[in-house]
């Protein structure tokens, strides 16, 4: 056989599985700026959630243990949460990998004290439509979605997360 047409071959199948991966999480509507946050105990997640987040500000951050940009941004998220918890910010993680052991291990090298969450069934990670590697969002009081990152960009996305979350702590920012 033609190894032109082996590489080929590879190639196409190399993007085949691209494609089949991201939409493995892609397939929801998406919850967009102004929308309001989903009852979170729908959706199977294995972990504990917080017993209320009414009033209460929340970084709501998808994550994966593959994923190069969210070893950098746990650091910055648990400083959020030591700095910012008891002034009513509530970060959530939900992991998406498929093997628990996988997200334990990265957990294990990266510890932190906020709330981390399964999305074993992929429930919640379908209807958020997140394509990307770490995708966050950010919630108001009022249960709204106010910015979305996709992705993790080092200081400038701490910058804005940091700006964000004092502004909407002191009432500052409503959603759209």
């Amino acid at each position: 056989m033609n190894m032109s047409l082996i590489n080929k071959s590879m190639w196409f199948g190399a993007i085949a599985l691209t494609l089949c991966a991201s939409s493995a999480f892609a397939g929801g509507k998406g919850i967009k700026v102004g929308d309001a946050l989903p009852e979170l105990s729908t959706f199977g997640l294995e972990g504990k959630l917080p017993d209320d987040l009414k009033g209460k500000v929340v970084l709501l951050d998808f994550w994966a243990s593959w994923c190069g940009p969210c070893k950098e941004s746990f650091p910055v998220m648990d400083e959020l949460q030591q700095k910012y918890g008891s002034k009513g910010l509530v970060i959530l993680a939900v992991n998406v990998d498929e093997d628990v052991t996988a997200m334990k291990d990265f957990l294990k090298d990266h510890p932190v004290q906020f709330n981390i969450l399964h999305d074993a069934t992929k429930k919640l990670v379908g209807t958020a439509n997140i394509a990307s590697m770490p995708t966050s969002f950010l919630i108001g009081k009022d249960g709204k979605v106010v910015a979305i990152h996709k992705g993790f960009h080092g200081k400038e996305t701490a910058k804005e997360y940091t700006a964000e979350v004092e502004k909407l702590l002191a009432g500052n920012v409503t959603s759209k």
